[in-house]
């Protein structure tokens, strides 16, 4: 069982070189930080599940949930404590990706910095692979 988390904006990255690493997925500092401090308050869920669905006007969104138990087709990340899960569905729009948190006077979100991403729309909410 899951609920609803906060929201997360993509951005496609050129030019970056593609670093070699066992996850899926690696987290910033910041996103560890703000991971950590959601789940604090939060003692019935283990970690984060990252999905993916069909929204927007180019095509996909990702997904940002609590979750209370690992699925058996998710991929676990687990770096410096913190858990986050993907969902299989989205497991290879992630490759590669990095998960930051970031905050402005405007808003907090986190950010997907996707290599893999041919396109995202104006607002940053959905892309294409």
């Amino acid at each position: 069982m899951s609920a609803s988390m906060v929201r997360a904006t993509v951005r496609a990255v050129s030019k970056r070189k593609i670093l070699s690493t066992r996850a899926a997925l690696t987290l910033t500092p910041a996103a560890v930080n703000k991971i950590r401090l959601l789940l604090q308050s939060k003692p019935e869920y283990i970690g984060l599940k990252v999905g993916v669905r069909t929204r927007g006007c180019n095509g996909l969104t990702y997904t940002l949930d609590y979750t209370k138990d690992k699925d058996t087709s998710d991929e676990e990340v687990l770096q410096d404590g913190v858990r986050v899960f993907i969902a299989k569905k989205a497991q290879l729009t992630l490759l590669g990706t990095e998960m930051d948190f970031v905050e402005s006077k405007l808003s907090s979100e986190f950010v997907f910095n996707n290599p893999n991403i041919k396109g995202t729309c104006g607002c940053g909410e959905s892309f294409n692979m």
